[in-house]
């Protein structure tokens, strides 16, 4: 048996034939003829024809031995559709109810005709069987003038009405009739349940649609009321209606010009072979396995559908060619039947078996094709698509993964789910998988031109990861800086006393100078300390010029390395992340950063001036007087002696010192002395200067602070937009998420932050504080201890602004306790000028932060889960999200690692969604996978023999679930085949035909 298994075939489950009971339009001469010819001819082709007349199969009967005559070649399954009128009131008439009958018995026209006799109607005081008879003996006793048996039939169709109890009783106690008849009710207005309407009928109503099993309706809202999908869920119809229930239309034809055209072509279309057991599949699987429409349901696309499998130059193989259903194909058989051989020969026809696989030389691989590949030869396997597209590829690999081909299937081998789902696998493969159908799940004009997920990621983030690099450096910057101005500020104490004992030293320096002033001169000693006086600020004012002139020398050296170096430099990092810009040089030579005014120029200006400003400063030496002749006063006594130069204060000074002492060591020790405190007035008002400078620099500190403080706010809204860029980067799977229904709902993605305190917390601990001394911080972890009750939080959710003020909080908190803990003391300034810097840098660091997304299922991260349970993530995310690849889906034993009620609550409903948009071809051993998921086709692998140490032979046999053969084997083969058939007809009215 090599069949396609399921696949959509036209019925025809409601039309009458000349002949029938009541309104018969079809005409005498030839009626047969043409109506015959007519049902032959119609297109779509007619397989399936369900005969109808009214209580009786006579009409049926006919069909039947016209098609023993040679006549509907194309039909290939015929039933009798008895029609009965209910004693319930429709809108235009009474209630019709149709027993569809089952062929396959032999004997079932004399079963169902034995089956109505026991429907009885009372009137005139007498009890008429539903027999031919009994209706004719109904019909006289309503219209004595009817002495034609035609007529009183008519008659006696027309008044008998079969009482809903006693039917619903005569069915319930025949064992034959729920075996061999599936019940259906008109669910139209005029003679169907819709037009029971009257509140008192309610009940009777849903009494009998839940005794249904079929409902004749054509319209898409009853469609979608009876499958679970408008106006009740599939759990209340179950409840109140015995579940689900497929509806069929028919032409109900009774005339030649209607026959097999039903109103807007309204066609039905059962999924299965041209078998009675195809309708009860139906009745099990209304929504997978009926339709009514012009057309059947479209499924995969047929460039994507594998339509054949041959396997060529392989006699290992005794059925070497298969055709494979566009649906969901199970793959079943024992233990070392070939199943995984023949997933495997399709994923090489398909350019999708890894390369490990073909590179295995040892075999360790459990692929078939890598353990057998000694063997395989010439052989090859071809696979023809439904569109016509044809690939041929050796089964040793020689011919797979060339720089032409491409996987046109996608295939999950045992190896791969269980790489994929290991505990190693879980934070890497799985989750590349996850961002793979993330990134596709954007559509393309919206990938902004990335190849893949971490591309897109990265043109979502690049912009919020380069601001936090330039706020970190900020920071660090900003940090060095307030570290100078804490050592300044350390140092003001200092200063103060420095500063006491300079000046006790120049008073006392001072008070020497003028025990050496000989009498008489005191006036000039006078004038000579005022000079002194000048010549320490001229000198101050020479130093600072001087400065000055350092830094226009270093500012020229620093223009010309940015021209030549970092200006050209600066530009390259800006065109190496904005690649995509598409600028050609011309308009990146725009970005070239240059000075705003010709510095160059300006600065030899700034030289020129500063070196006359101290050349005017300096001065000129006077020239020396003659021997024997006294230098004349150099400066005027009214004289500005702030505006002398150094040169000319240095010369009247030493003309005033030949004056006060004509004893040359007395002299030689007035000149010193004076030096001397002229050299400590000098530091004197350096000290001053730095005093100054470190009393200011607590509140240059506090606008620093200020200043990080406000970098660290920015630094946290970079993290943030980061976060909002992958909320918005994954929002489209997770928008799907939110609508979905059922088990895969139970995903969940989730953007937050990720903070690791403990890691933030032990730096600190091994690296800034003592723990061993006491205090708030003794021992290790209580660092961490607080850091979690009081930072945590923030950190993973709170706003820049809150986390700034966090942060903040926690410092001025604590800045005098972690300073008690600090390795140094801040006397010894330059080892704790180094730790504060090292320890701003990690108070404001965010190293320990990241932003990452966590995929849940029922409520727990992946990354915890067992990998029984990453396996049901794993087929979510190819059965239920990967909507963008339509290429057929390779599985290799679905279920290992899951338990039976998992398969059956997680991925049943998985299954049946994927096949309706994809081929999927499965192999496994479980029941539930192929009965519970309707597989349209099952294809059985039986292994034979070795023969001579070579493969073993492999035969392969394929059909539908509706095929009784197809499913005594998956009952033989699954452990738990009967029970889930019993499971998956739960009726014990409906069964399956072993």
């Amino acid at each position: 048996m090599l069949t396609r298994g399921s696949v959509w075939r036209r019925w025809e489950p409601h039309i009458h034939t000349p002949g029938t009971v009541l309104n018969d339009q079809f005409g005498g001469v030839g009626a047969w003829e043409s109506y015959l010819s007519t049902i032959e001819s119609r297109s779509p082709t007619i397989e399936a024809l369900g005969v109808t007349d009214y209580y009786l199969t006579e009409t049926y009967e006919q069909v039947r031995l016209h098609k023993n005559a040679g006549r509907l070649p194309n039909i290939s399954l015929i039933f009798p559709n008895i029609e009965l009128r209910l004693s319930v009131a429709a809108k235009t008439g009474f209630v019709n109810m149709h027993l569809l009958v089952s062929p396959e018995d032999p004997n079932h026209v004399d079963e169902v005709r034995l089956l109505l006799t026991r429907l009885q109607f009372s009137a005139f005081g007498d009890v008429f069987d539903c027999t031919r008879e009994g209706l004719i003996r109904l019909g006289r006793q309503v219209d004595v003038k009817a002495t034609d048996n035609r007529a009183a039939l008519a008659i006696g169709a027309t008044q008998f009405k079969v009482d809903f109890d006693q039917l619903r009783k005569v069915y319930e106690t025949s064992e034959w009739a729920q075996a061999n008849v599936l019940i259906a009710v008109a669910g139209a207005e005029g003679d169907g349940t819709s037009g029971v309407r009257q509140a008192a009928d309610a009940t009777m109503r849903q009494e009998i649609e839940k005794f249904a099993h079929v409902i004749f309706a054509s319209s898409v809202a009853q469609r979608e009321f009876w499958t679970g999908q408008r106006g009740v869920s599939v759990e209340e119809l179950t409840r109140r209606y015995n579940g689900c229930k497929p509806c069929l239309h028919g032409s109900d034809a009774h005339d030649n010009a209607t026959v097999g055209q039903p109103v807007q072509d309204r066609f039905t279309w059962i999924k299965g072979a041209a078998t009675f057991d195809a309708l009860r599949q139906a009745y099990i699987d209304p929504a997978g396995r009926a339709f009514v429409g012009s057309e059947p349901p479209k499924a995969a696309m047929p460039s994507q559908v594998i339509a054949s499998v041959e396997i060529e130059d392989a006699p290992w193989v005794t059925t070497p060619s298969l055709p494979l259903n566009a649906g969901l194909v199970a793959i079943i058989g024992a233990r070392g039947s070939g199943k995984t051989a023949l997933a495997d020969m399709i994923a090489a026809g398909c350019d999708t078996v890894p390369p490990s696989v073909w590179e295995d030389e040892k075999g360790v691989s459990p692929s078939f094709l890598s353990r057998a590949k000694p063997l395989l030869g010439e052989s090859r396997v071809k696979l023809t698509r439904a569109a016509g597209a044809v690939v041929s590829r050796y089964l040793d690999g020689r011919d797979a993964n060339n720089p032409f081909s491409y996987p046109s299937a996608r295939y999950l081998s045992q190896q791969f789910v269980e790489d994929l789902c290991s505990a190693a696998g879980a934070s890497e493969g799985l989750l590349h998988e996850i961002e793979r159908v993330i990134f596709e799940a954007h559509p393309v004009d919206g990938r902004e031109g990335a190849l893949d997920f971490e591309a897109l990621r990265g043109h979502r983030t690049h912009r919020f990861q380069l601001a936090r690099g330039r706020e970190v450096e900020a920071i660090k910057a900003i940090s060095d800086r307030i570290a100078d101005e804490l050592e300044k500020e350390a140092l003001v104490q200092s200063y103060d006393a420095q500063i006491k004992q300079k000046e006790n030293l120049i008073a006392g320096y001072n008070a020497d100078l003028t025990k050496l002033v000989v009498k008489g001169t005191e006036q000039q000693a006078q004038r000579h300390a005022a000079l002194n006086t000048a010549l320490q600020s001229r000198l101050a004012a020479s130093q600072a010029h001087a400065a000055q002139r350092r830094t226009y020398i270093a500012l020229q050296d620093e223009v010309q390395r940015t021209k030549a170096t970092r200006a050209p430099e600066i530009l390259r990092e800006i065109q190496s992340r904005y690649q995509n810009s598409g600028f050609s040089p011309t308009q990146w030579d725009e970005f070239l950063l240059i000075f705003k005014g010709d510095v160059d120029a300006s600065l030899v200006r700034y030289l020129t001036w500063v070196d006359s400003v101290i050349a005017e400063i300096e001065g000129v030496s006077p020239a020396p007087t003659p021997a024997g002749i006294p230098m004349p006063q150099l400066i005027a006594d009214d004289a500005d002696l702030t505006m002398q130069s150094i040169a000319i204060l240095r010369a009247e000074m030493g003309r005033l010192e030949d004056l006060i002492s004509a004893d040359t060591v007395v002299r030689d020790q007035y000149a010193a002395l004076s030096k001397r405190i002229a050299s400590e007035n000098g530091a004197l008002a350096a000290l001053r200067n730095a005093h100054v400078d470190a009393q200011s620099a607590n509140e240059r500190r506090k606008l620093l602070q200020v200043e990080r403080e406000e970098a660290y706010d920015r630094l946290f809204s970079a993290i943030i937009n980061e976060q909002q860029a992958l909320v918005d980067l994954y929002a489209p799977l997770m928008a799907r998420l939110v609508m979905a229904k059922g088990t895969i709902r139970k995903l969940s993605f989730l953007v937050a932050r990720v903070v690791d305190a403990k890691s933030w917390a032990d730096f600190a601990e091994e690296h800034l504080i003592d723990c061993r001394r006491a205090g708030p911080f003794y021992g290790r972890g209580s660092l961490l201890r607080r850091a979690e009750a009081e930072l945590k939080p923030v950190w993973q959710t709170g706003t820049a602004t809150e986390v700034r003020a966090a942060v903040s909080a926690f410092i001025h908190r604590y800045w005098n306790d972690l300073q008690v803990h600090a390795p140094f003391a801040p006397t010894d300034q330059e080892a704790f000028r180094d730790w504060s810097k090292r320890f701003a840098n990690w108070v404001f660091g965010t190293g320990h932060i990241s932003v990452r997304y966590e995929l849940a299922y029922d409520g727990i991260d992946i990354r915890k889960l067992s990998p029984g349970t990453r396996g049901i993530v794993l087929l979510l995310l190819y059965l239920a999200l990967d909507d963008a690849d339509d290429r057929p889906l390779i599985i290799d034993q679905p279920e290992e690692n899951l338990d039976p009620q998992s398969v059956f609550v997680e991925l049943v409903s998985l299954f049946i969604n994927a096949k309706s948009k994809r081929q999927v071809i499965m192999v496994t051993h479980n029941a539930n996978l192929v009965i519970n998921t309707d597989a349209d086709q099952v294809i059985v692998a039986q292994a034979g023999s070795h023969a001579g140490g070579g493969l073993p032979t492999i035969a392969y046999s394929s059909g539908g679930l509706e095929d009784a053969e197809i499913r005594r084997k998956v009952c033989d083969i699954l452990e738990g085949g009967e029970d889930a058939f019993r499971e998956r007809a739960r009726r014990l009215r409906v069964r399956l035909k072993r």
